[in-house]
């Protein structure tokens, strides 16, 4: 249903990443791929721009160990080539400062666990409807 919609899901823990892949299969998505921290997340996303195939949405958790969530979107918004890819940030964090603080460093939007399938329907509907304007943006 979206081919060409690359998605990088990104937890340590690997039993959260295989229930969002299952989620993200039901709803068509099939172009899916998966980092178990920050710095697996950022060699996956470097390499993928490098090859010209950057992520249409990465879903990032916030704490991971060797580099949180909140540090990879840091340094992938300060970095030209990766500024333009959408990250959701999902974590247990509920606390509306912890929301605040993945927004301002770039988060596009944020999903508290545990989360439901709706949950990560509405955020990536948001990107497609975006992802045009995106693409035109970046030409």
């Amino acid at each position: 249903m979206y081919p060409d919609f690359k998605i990088l899901i990104v937890d340590d823990f690997a039993l959260i990443r295989t229930m969002m892949k299952q989620s993200l299969m039901e709803l068509g998505f099939s172009n899916l791929e998966e980092a178990s921290d920050g710095v697996e997340a950022m060699t996956k996303i470097e390499a993928a721009t490098s090859a010209g195939q950057a992520y249409s949405c990465v879903f990032l958790d916030w704490n991971m160990p060797r580099m949180t969530g909140l540090e990879v979107i840091q340094k992938c918004k300060s970095t030209p080539e990766y500024e333009a890819i959408p990250f959701v940030m999902i974590s247990a964090e509920r606390e509306t400062e912890s929301v605040v603080r993945a927004l301002e460093a770039g988060a596009l939007d944020f999903i508290s666990k545990p989360f439901t399938p709706e949950a990560l329907h509405s955020k990536l509907q948001k990107i497609l409807l975006d992802e045009p304007e995106q693409r035109a943006a970046n030409e």
